[in-house]
């Protein structure tokens, strides 16, 4: 009798409630524009850089084929968030559908992997670029560059099925009111009525075995890097190496850090206003300043960007 009721709640809870940043007209009109603005800028930025490295025929390195890989996750990351919490503050309808919410966490999970994956291999790409030359497109072959990609992207899938699976196959019997501005698995585990302890070993497990391989595979390689390139004669040849290496460096430890704060802090330091403030940081600010941080650090970028305006002129 009581597993049917269980059963039963558990069948009722067809929707949830997101979050908005406030209950003021005024603030939501205020957050919709931001968010618009924010929006329209990262589809922008990361749309012109897979368009620029496309058409432009000396952008045809492993280098930029990772880049355009980004680029499109990038898109798929704000494009799952975003645009339904404009919906919620401008028309105050903050009901999301069962079917939508687990889209939001498949698609979150998906981008947020593919991110952490590419960009380490943006940093392997660097180490055989600077440490080993002569070999490079020996070693970084396009076969092996689609290897590479193919195996980011059918990691991050199969592993945001197994997230998105276990999650929704708890009971959420009681409150339907998500503490996020989308479905985010912490505060779904917040408001479910099942016991959530082994889906918050595994995230803390898959965290710190991709974190810790991530992060220490980052070191290793920037830590080769360094060594050559402090190895170079010249001042403007030293320069250059770093150059090349830096918006990658910039870009890796903004998510992993705003990532890591999220995820894997501790339930003492969750409040619902720093839980939003977090949730921007990786899920918004990446796509917006990855596109910024490559084009206005990459020489290579900007002069591909003035060329094809030129030409649109």
């Amino acid at each position: 009798m009581i597993e049917r009721t269980r059963i039963a709640n558990k069948s009722m809870v067809r929707e949830f409630l997101l979050m908005g940043f406030s209950d003021d007209h005024d603030v939501q009109f205020l957050h919709f524009v931001m968010f618009l603005i924010i929006y329209l800028v990262a589809l922008t930025g990361n749309l012109v850089i897979v368009f620029v490295v496309i058409l432009n025929q000396h952008l045809h390195t492993p280098m930029y084929f990772f880049l355009v890989n980004l680029s499109l996750t990038d898109i798929t990351y704000i494009t799952t968030t975003v645009p339904k919490s404009m919906a919620v503050s401008l028309t105050d309808n903050k009901i999301i559908t069962l079917p939508g919410c687990v889209a939001q966490v498949f698609l979150v999970i998906t981008s947020a992997c593919s991110e952490i994956f590419l960009l380490t291999i943006m940093a392997y790409d660097r180490y055989v670029a600077i440490c080993h030359p002569l070999q490079y497109t020996l070693i970084l072959n396009w076969d092996t560059c689609n290897q590479m990609a193919a195996t980011s992207w059918v990691s991050s899938l199969l592993y945001a099925s197994l997230q998105t699976v276990i999650t929704f196959q708890l009971n959420f019997c009681g409150p339907n009111m998500i503490g996020q501005f989308f479905c985010d698995i912490p505060q779904l585990q917040k408001i479910s009525c099942t016991d959530t302890k082994v889906n918050q070993i595994l995230i803390w497990i898959f965290g710190l075995i991709v974190g810790s391989f991530c992060i220490g595979f980052i070191f290793a390689s920037y830590g080769c890097i360094i060594s050559a390139v402090l190895k170079i004669p010249s001042v403007e040849g030293r320069y250059k190496a770093f150059s090349t290496c830096s918006p990658h460096l910039t870009v890796f430890s903004l998510f992993m850090s705003t990532a890591f704060f999220s995820y894997l802090r501790p339930k003492s330091f969750s409040f619902p206003t720093l839980d939003l403030l977090s949730a921007v940081s990786y899920t918004v600010l990446p796509p917006i300043l990855n596109p910024i941080i490559y084009c206005l650090r990459n020489k290579d970028m900007q002069a591909a960007v003035w060329k094809l305006m030129s030409k649109i002129k």
